[in-house]
């Protein structure tokens, strides 16, 4: 099997080639199909997504047997300055790579995010819940999957919500940062969703990759906390107390900030009802996360 992976110097990228490398996540061993698989991986330098004509010969010339699309413009408060950019990124390069894998009859799998939904109402959103984003960020990530959907009838479109992972930028990176110079760190506890380990993701995705059950999936760690709570647990076992705030009090503090969800946490329903719902609960997947950052971080 031969698979491109784009943007794979992102925190998803890095655990996919964890997994490709090693046969393993912290869930389990990956399915015996990908072993020994040949992987390309790709980022800005090598490929640029939003450039169609670049994409289409890429495809068309690698001879891929699956793409997976993790490329993308993540900096929810960037994307909401720059509007413009977050399309071309998030939902027409999204669309090239589509375009391309149906050229070749590839399948490809698109992440995606759980900041398409308004958040408006209390319990866990399912796949087939009516979508409203707030942000920027949100409306690109939508466009990208309305544009894969229809580019490309052969597609898995994977949201998922709040990920870290061991190489690059996150929450609970920063949160550790921040707790080496800080007595306190102030973090909302009015938005609620599900922190996510992109390892198990990673895991996830190799299993969604050998379905033929095409559509949208949620898949995120099990269990629903706020981003105070999350920052609690990550900072478990340091000398560092989470002051709480709301989303209007961090709003005038940082007037700047694109606007989020209340309520987003969502539920793997497509996961369950097919190939099984292998995801841990938060907190287990995050205690892995953090016993083996010192050795993994990059």
């Amino acid at each position: 099997m031969r698979v491109l992976i784009t943007g794979a110097s992102g925190q998803l990228g890095n655990e996919l080639q964890r997994l490709f490398e090693t046969g393993r996540a912290e869930i389990g061993s990956i399915p015996q199909q990908f072993v020994g698989a040949e992987v390309v991986y790709t980022d800005t330098p090598q490929l640029d997504i939003t450039d169609a004509k670049a994409v289409e010969g890429f495809v068309a010339d690698g001879g891929f047997d699956l793409i997976i699309n993790c490329a993308a413009m993540t900096n929810v408060d960037g994307c909401e300055s720059n509007e413009e950019l977050a399309n071309r990124v998030n939902a027409l390069g999204a669309e090239n790579l589509a375009r391309a894998a149906a050229g070749v009859g590839s399948p490809i799998i698109h992440t995606s995010t759980d900041y398409v939904f308004p958040g408006t109402e209390a319990g866990e959103r399912v796949e087939s819940d009516a979508v409203a984003p707030l942000s920027a960020y949100g409306r690109s990530k939508l466009e990208g999957e309305r544009l894969v959907a229809a580019a490309n009838p052969k597609h898995h479109i994977v949201r998922t919500a709040w990920l870290y992972g061991y190489v690059g930028k996150n929450f609970a990176k920063t949160m550790l940062r921040l707790a080496k110079d800080h007595d306190e760190v102030t973090v909302v506890d009015d938005q609620l969703g599900n922190p996510t380990s992109a390892n198990d993701l990673a895991y996830e995705i190799l299993k969604i990759a050998l379905s033929d059950d095409y559509g949208i999936w949620h898949v995120t760690n099990e269990g629903t906390c706020s981003w105070a709570d999350f920052a609690e647990a990550v900072l478990v076992d340091a000398d560092c107390t989470v002051k709480r705030c709301t989303s209007t009090e961090y709003k005038v503090a940082h007037p700047e900030s694109a606007d989020r969800p209340a309520f987003s946490s969502l539920r793997n329903k497509h996961l369950e009802e097919t190939i099984g719902n292998e995801m841990r609960s938060w907190q287990v997947a995050l205690a892995d996360y953090l016993k083996n950052l010192p050795e993994l971080e990059g």
